[in-house]
C-alpha cells in the first residue's frame, strides 16, 4: 500500500471555505484503479493557521501515480487554488508519500 498527504497551512478564520471547497468537490477518486480511501484531516490550530491535511491510500504507488496522470487528476483539481474567497493558505500544500510497511487492524470481535 502506499499512502499521499498534502498539509495544509489554512488560515485563521478561513477553516470554514477551505472545508466547504473540499467538502462540495468531486474527488473522482471512486473511478480510479487502485484507489481504497481517502481522509480530510483537521489538526491543531496555531497563531496564524489551522493544520490540515488530505490523506489518500493506495493499493500501490504505482496507483497513485497513474492518478497523478490521469483525466480524473485533472478534472479533481481544476479548482484548487481557484477559491473566490481569495487565498485560504499560507503556503503551496506540503506533499509526503509514504510505502506502508506494517497495517495493524481490530480483530472481528469473537461471539
Amino acid at each position: 500500500m502506499f499512502i499521499a498527504m498534502n498539509r495544509f497551512r489554512v488560515k485563521r478564520g478561513a477553516e470554514e471555505a477551505f472545508e466547504k471547497v473540499w467538502l462540495s468537490r468531486d474527488s473522482h477518486l471512486e473511478r480510479v484503479p487502485g484507489f481504497i480511501e481517502f481522509h480530510l484531516l483537521r489538526g491543531p490550530q496555531a497563531e496564524d493557521h489551522t493544520l490540515y491535511a488530505s490523506q489518500t491510500v493506495w493499493q500501490s504507488r504505482a496507483a497513485f501515480e497513474a492518478w497523478t496522470k490521469s483525466e480524473e487528476f485533472r478534472a479533481a483539481h481544476a479548482r484548487a487554488g481557484n477559491e473566490t474567497t481569495g487565498p485560504l493558505y499560507l503556503e503551496h500544500p506540503k506533499f509526503e508519500g509514504f510505502e506502508v510497511r506494517q497495517t495493524l487492524a481490530r480483530k472481528a470481535a469473537v461471539a
